[in-house]
């Protein structure tokens, strides 16, 4: 890369643009995207001087931030060319993100028939498949054979985004099956399409949430897909360079939501300083109220505190504890069901699952909790007389406090999903702050029953002191 950047800006000072146009073709398309990356201010400059077709395919796999800023500076006979040449999903893509107005101009740069079929496209719901469809295909006749279908793919393969899968539909454009075009090449001229037919034909909704694509193009193992509407109408295709670009978004939001903040919707280091604090700061505010509820609970335990000081000494220890068993669990969750490993109805497999690995995790930090408490006691008296009901109140803390975590993080991202929510929103730090609070909770109510006659010695005494006069009474 250093050696093209160095190339390109000797060819910038000499300003000679034949060469650089030369130079520019010849790069591969991802060469040129990384040349615009490292020279911001020369993107407008590239994309002029590319001959058309690079330039929409360059274009085209930049993301929107540099799209827009590169759109706003190009001469009107470019950005002509550029809207006309950009393949229709692509274009969709582009004018959904723009503002209003700006669609508005652009589009007048367009056929009528093409000016149609984008506001149809545009249409369908944001993050709809619909979005994602082009209506550039070859569909054939049941009919025909396959002399006639190749006749066809030579006169309109062209215009097609993709020949590797032929559809086949009826005189009312409905979708029986398709047929990939090594079947078509591997028979003879004479076979009829029918011939071809096996049926097992797979298609998606125009209306469904672009999530689904994902899912059925990783399970089917297909470069593109047909597109439907709910009478079995084809409406176009959707290619898997579509669904990798949108599976990257939903992973890159999934992320940032478990993160604990909103979804920036663009590059981390283009987002204006404002909106980036605005999209942390909510969630930022909600986990510290939050944790504010862990002052509380050990303020209501004060006096246990007061009593026994080394209690407090391994609060850090089981608040940590449990909201990582929680973060991990909620993190296994929601990947599982983004791959579609698990659904809502998966939700008591999920819950044995947990409570098996939950109480072993908890045991085996319990008694790791247990015996490095007893260990230190040896050599030490930081833990006071009454070390031993402190390793016991530690070890059966730990072992309820990471039960729950697993428990709390496991099942939050599946009630959220039945709820209609995003799954990625009961992030670990909403998780992890959940569990802070119900752990001291935990591990007080423990202590004060291993702990009884320490925590509470007027009780104790008066319960001795019964135990002592009953006899007398009785006698």
């Amino acid at each position: 890369m250093e050696e093209m950047v160095e190339q390109v800006n000797v060819l910038l000072e000499k300003n000679d643009n034949t060469q650089l146009k030369e130079y520019l073709n010849s790069l591969n398309i991802s060469d040129v995207e990384e040349l615009i990356g490292e020279l911001p201010e020369q993107g407008v400059l590239f994309i002029e001087t590319l001959s058309l077709n690079r330039a929409v395919n360059v274009f085209r796999i930049l993301d929107f931030p540099t799209q827009e800023r590169i759109i706003k500076k190009l001469s009107g006979k470019r950005i002509a060319g550029l809207i006309n040449e950009l393949p229709p999903d692509d274009r969709t893509a582009l004018f959904s993100e723009l503002h209003g107005d700006a669609v508005q101009k652009l589009i007048q740069h367009l056929s009528p028939d093409d000016r149609k079929e984008a506001l149809q496209l545009l249409g369908y719901e944001e993050d709809s498949i619909g979005r994602l469809m082009t209506p550039d295909y070859i569909a054939v006749k049941k009919e025909w054979d396959v002399e006639k279908v190749l006749a066809h793919i030579r006169r309109y393969g062209k215009n097609s985004e993709t020949i590797d899968v032929i559809y086949v539909i009826d005189k009312n454009g409905v979708l029986l099956d398709d047929i990939r075009i090594r079947e078509i090449l591997l028979v003879k001229p004479e076979t009829k399409v029918s011939e071809l037919m096996d049926g097992r034909l797979i298609a998606l909704n125009a209306n469904d949430p672009q999530q689904d694509a994902i899912n059925v193009f990783r399970m089917n193992n297909r470069t593109a897909l047909p597109v439907t509407d709910k009478e079995n109408i084809l409406l176009g295709i959707v290619t898997v360079d579509d669904i990798l670009w949108i599976a990257n978004e939903e992973y890159t939001e999934d992320i940032q939501k478990i993160g604990g903040t909103e979804a920036l919707d663009e590059p981390y280091l283009d987002i204006n300083l404002f909106r980036l604090v605005k999209k942390r700061v909510g969630w930022l505010i909600v986990l510290f109220l939050g944790e504010m509820f862990t002052a509380t609970a050990m303020g209501y335990f004060g006096d246990e505190i007061g009593i026994v000081v080394a209690l407090a000494f391994f609060l850090p220890l089981i608040i940590s504890s449990g909201g990582n068993s929680g973060s991990q669990a909620s993190t296994l969750i929601i990947q599982a069901m983004a791959l579609g490993e698990v659904t809502v109805a998966d939700w008591w497999r999920v819950m044995r699952r947990e409570l098996v690995s939950g109480l072993m995790l908890g045991v085996i930090l319990g008694i790791i909790g247990f015996f490095r408490i007893t260990a230190w006691s040896m050599f030490s008296n930081v833990y006071g007389p009454h070390w031993l009901l402190i390793a016991i109140t530690v070890g059966l803390a730990l072992i309820g406090v990471v039960l729950w975590g697993s428990l709390a993080g496991s099942m939050l991202p599946l009630v959220l999903k039945r709820l209609g929510a995003d799954p990625a929103t009961s992030s670990a730090p909403f998780v992890a702050t959940l569990v802070d609070v119900t752990g001291l909770i935990i591990y007080f109510t423990i202590a004060s029953l291993v702990m009884h006659n320490i925590l509470h010695p007027a009780v104790g005494a008066q319960a001795g002191l019964i135990n002592h006069l009953i006899p007398g009474v009785i006698h």
